[in-house]
């Protein structure tokens, strides 16, 4: 029962590309990696802001003759190199690209990410350029279950989505059922996690993820997902007066 139960979490995790870690307070969460698309998108929106910062001293420092130039090669390095490691560093893990793209920076454990790992992963982005235009990087986020190019994996950092600040929705109230066997912990917060997300999911996809648990539940009228949402609200104690049809 308990396994089946995983199984069901594990699945659900896997479709939707969703990674558990455990932060060193104790405290488990749910992230969602970036993928190449918008971490390229943020990329390309720090390039132009780095880009418009350099022209415009490109307009005045040459009257300074050498000094105007070395000037403009030190802050060209600063740009390239030392800013974007500071804003991920103490700007909430999001250069303006990635804040733009709801993006952030942390560390593997989903602790945020501090200096060590901002410089890190920055100062490895010569590897990801090689052999030419970041493929090296593009691949290493393909085939990485985390989205991770080789600075995320030598700096232990992941690019994920920034959570939602917005409430989890309530869990949707149905006559409550026990379940068929005792549950472990893990097994009664893959059951919760699957109904507070149940809103949020089509009825296809609801029905997709509860078909992997459908082999340890009894033949019934209703569907797998109903099932679920029924042994979520006994887990709640919700008596059978207090719920509403579903």
């Amino acid at each position: 029962m308990n396994s089946q139960i995983g199984a069901t979490a594990a699945a659900g995790s896997n479709l939707d590309t969703v990674l558990k870690v455990t932060t060193p307070e104790g405290i488990e969460l749910a992230l969602h990696p970036a993928g190449p698309v918008p971490r390229v998108l943020a990329w390309l929106i720090d390039l132009v802001w780095r880009f418009a910062v350099l022209f415009v001293l490109l307009m005045f420092l040459p009257m300074l003759g050498d000094v105007g130039q070395g000037i403009w090669l030190l802050v060209f390095f600063l740009l390239d190199w030392l800013v974007p490691a500071w804003f991920e560093a103490r700007r909430g893990g999001a250069t303006p690209g990635k804040k733009a793209l709801g993006l952030m920076v942390l560390r593997d454990d989903g602790a945020p990410a501090g200096w060590n790992e901002a410089l890190t992963r920055n100062l490895l982005r010569f590897a990801d350029f090689l052999p030419l235009m970041y493929m090296g990087g593009l691949l290493s986020m393909i085939i990485s279950p985390g989205f991770k190019r080789l600075g995320d994996h030598a700096a232990g950092t992941l690019v994920v989505h920034k959570p939602s600040s917005a409430p989890s929705a309530p869990v949707p109230s149905v006559d409550p059922e026990p379940p068929p066997a005792a549950l472990d912990l893990a097994g009664r917060r893959a059951l919760l996690d699957y109904a507070e997300r149940y809103p949020q999911l089509t009825t296809e996809r609801a029905e997709e993820i509860a078909a992997a648990a459908a082999p340890m539940l009894a033949p019934d009228s209703r569907s797998p997902a109903q099932r679920l949402l029924a042994m979520a609200n006994h887990l709640l104690g919700r008596a059978r007066s207090e719920s509403g049809s579903s």
